[in-house]
């Protein structure tokens, strides 16, 4: 029998599983999909090998590419962004490592308390957090990213629209800085010399980012580092290492134990003393077929906004108020593209390294893109082809005719003049969290691990101040294109394209509308903790989850630790070791990992 299993090895699971092998508990760790033990071997820049959805190496799918991907029935026009594998999604976020704003918290009282989404607040305040997301920040570490043309164009235009300068990891005021980002700075060669085969952008004559500009395709630079010194601090080079050589770097540590190509099935449970307490897992093995189960004190479901509550559903757990699965919340993406005449840098450097913010509505980050995935951002939108046939129906604003997809000669000219003549501005919404936004089970067909998942949402009927908000971001991003010089602006209009999903399991103040307590523990399951970003109360006010996800999931593992294993905290009284500590790289040389 386990003291811990953690299921999901993406963003959330291994920090619970770090943490809690440090404290030299027994924790196994669960991925459904593979480990993708060398990826300097193992992963190219091919797009198509990369991104492809269904048969890339960083696509949502079992170890073995010949058998199709995983199957999710999305009845609206959407595109569910989601990695499988040791590392999850993070193997291709940006590192971007903002915090929530203060005022998606309870007990928040700044003049801005209204703007947020009030209803659904975190059970406890932003200074509760604080000591967890300083804790993260040290881990990773998160540093101001190191920037390049991209982000000076950016700065510009926000200067041209009056805003200010934050200087704080705390945002107060509409504002732009560069990202905190999960990305090693560049030293050596990197950064100063291109090229993927020059000797000097290996390892040790480089280290850190190397501008390769590929952070959308997992990171394996530079070439020949050890794992945990791979540039981008996905949790496959960050908390995995840490996890796994748990007895080398924490006094008492003990390693854990991951395994991967492990689909868990089934979360069992027993009544004890009148209450349902979660048991152990069944897992399903890919490449065999094979079902396995083992038994633990606690467990720990990592998996996903989507597979969270589909996983809970088809393991018959109680569900009495209805919310596993509800509030399904995104962060209402948008689009707006500026085409300049001169360098950008668009596709050089760090993927994103400056950012705008706008407590209460959300905010802007800029986005460099490799070819392929360029093209699919100018043409993925809900309102059809700009100023063509009858469906070039999308708003106007600061940029250039409706908004919609380019086609034809118009994006002919715009990716013909060069990706690196255009700025990328992703729009990132302040969501409301609407119950009708939800994850149920599919009536088709199941697949080999039960019934699949159902992602239904409302597009364009979201809550109102989703919508102004989107428009606010959307129009900002305009002005600031226009501001930094751009000849032309245009604004894509996405539907709805899932990267930064939030709190299908949310935790809550109110048993009515929420799944988890305010330690994470399932509020009808006893010893389940939920640690990814379906934990998440909110939409956090705008900012990537990913950083908010991992300082909860510390705080999850101390509460886990200290009620069921009888420890203190540590986050109070103790300093945390850097992921990128001499005595991990020695270790992993040590196993071959």
């Amino acid at each position: 029998m386990r003291d811990v299993i953690v299921i999901g090895a993406g963003g959330g699971g291994p920090v619970v599983a770090k943490e809690l092998a440090a404290r030299g508990l027994d924790v196994l760790l669960l991925e459904a999909g593979p480990r993708h033990a060398d990826p300097e071997s193992e992963w190219t820049h091919l797009e198509n090998d990369a991104n492809n959805p269904l048969s890339g190496f960083l696509r949502f799918g079992p170890e073995n590419r010949d058998a199709p991907a995983w199957y999710r029935e999305t009845p609206q026009n959407s595109f569910i962004w989601q990695l499988s594998g040791v590392g999850g999604t993070t193997q291709h976020y940006f590192g971007n490592s903002p915090r929530a704003m203060a005022g998606v918290f309870a007990g928040y009282d700044g003049p801005d308390r209204d703007a947020y989404d009030t209803a659904h607040l975190f059970p406890f305040t932003y200074e509760d957090l604080v000591p967890y997301f300083e804790w993260v920040e040290a881990t990773l570490p998160v540093q101001t990213a190191a920037m390049g043309t991209k982000e000076s164009v950016f700065f510009r235009g926000c200067e041209g629209i009056g805003l200010p300068v934050q200087t704080s990891k705390t945002t107060t005021e509409d504002s732009f800085r560069p990202q905190e980002n999960a990305i090693l700075q560049p030293g050596g060669w990197a950064g100063k010399i291109t090229g993927r085969d020059d000797p000097r952008l290996r390892f040790p004559e480089a280290t850190g980012c190397t501008f390769c500009g590929y952070c959308m395709q997992g990171c394996s630079k530079p070439r020949g580092a050890p794992r945990n010194l791979a540039a981008k601090r996905s949790t496959d080079n960050s908390y995995v290492p840490m996890a796994l050589t748990a007895d080398v770097w924490a006094d008492g540590g003990r390693p854990a134990e991951l395994i991967a190509d492990a689909y868990v099935t089934k979360i069992h449970s027993e009544q004890r003393g009148g209450e349902t307490v979660a048991t152990g897992v069944t897992w399903r093995v890919g490449a065999t077929g094979e079902h396995h189960r083992e038994d633990a004190a606690v467990v720990v479901l990592a998996g996903g906004c989507t597979e969270d509550p589909r996983l809970w559903l088809n393991s018959a757990l109680p569900n009495p108020n209805g919310w596993v699965g509800r509030g399904y919340t995104d962060h209402f993406f948008d689009w707006v593209i500026g085409i300049f005449d001169d360098d950008t840098g668009s596709s050089r450097g760090a993927a994103s390294a400056a950012r705008a913010d706008f407590p209460g509505r959300g905010g802007m980050e800029n986005v460099g893109l490799t070819p392929g995935l360029q093209q699919f951002a100018a043409t993925f939108s809900e309102s059809g082809i700009r100023g063509h046939y009858a469906n070039g129906r999308g708003p106007e604003g600061p940029w250039d005719g409706p908004a919609g997809r380019m086609i034809g000669p118009e994006l002919k000219d715009a990716l013909m003049n060069g990706i690196d003549r255009l700025l990328n501005v992703l729009v990132i919404t302040d969501d409301d969290v609407e119950a009708q936004n939800r994850v149920t089970l599919s009536a088709f067909p199941a697949d080999e691990h039960g019934p699949v998942p159902k992602v239904r949402f409302h597009q364009r009927q979201r809550s109102a101040r989703t919508l102004a908000n989107r428009e606010f971001v959307a129009r900002r991003a305009g002005e600031m294109l226009r501001a930094a010089g751009a000849s032309k602006v245009v604004r894509v209009d996405w539907p709805p394209l899932l990267l930064h999903v939030q709190s299908s399991m949310r935790m809550g103040t109110s048993e009515e509308d929420s799944v988890l307590d305010a330690n994470a523990e399932a509020r009808w399951v006893k010893r389940l903790f939920i640690a990814d970003n379906a934990a998440l109360a909110n939409s956090l006010g705008g900012p990537n989850p990913t950083l908010t996800a991992q300082a909860l999931a510390t705080r999850t593992a101390e509460k886990i630790f200290s009620r069921y294993f009888g420890g203190d905290g540590w986050v109070h009284r103790e300093a945390p070791v850097v992921s990128t500590d001499t005595r991990i790289s020695e270790r992993l040389a040590e196993l071959a990992l």
